[in-house]
């Protein structure tokens, strides 16, 4: 798992490395339930987020959009072991 914040939108090092610290703090407190599927699948992600917003964003929208991406995420490793899945 790895976070980048865009330099050109956020110049300054503290704006980026806020946007990452909330990021990192969204994903660890909602993880769980896509490692214990990982786990379940006996499957290994290497996954990395890129923010690409032009604002620094509250962590209550950062959490609701984690909740999301991690949704999807745990979707896509269901569906990737469903029989006549497509191998990638």
């Amino acid at each position: 798992m790895g976070f980048t914040v865009s330099k050109r939108h956020f110049r300054r090092a503290v704006d980026r490395n806020r946007i990452k610290r909330l990021s990192r703090e969204a994903y660890r407190l909602q993880k769980q339930a896509l490692y214990s599927l990982l786990a379940e699948l006996r499957q290994q992600w290497a996954v990395f987020f890129v923010f690409t917003g032009t604002k620094i964003p509250a962590f209550e929208q950062v959490y609701d959009k984690f909740s999301v991406i991690l949704e999807r995420l745990q979707k896509e490793a269901e569906d990737k072991t469903k029989p006549g899945a497509a191998v990638s």
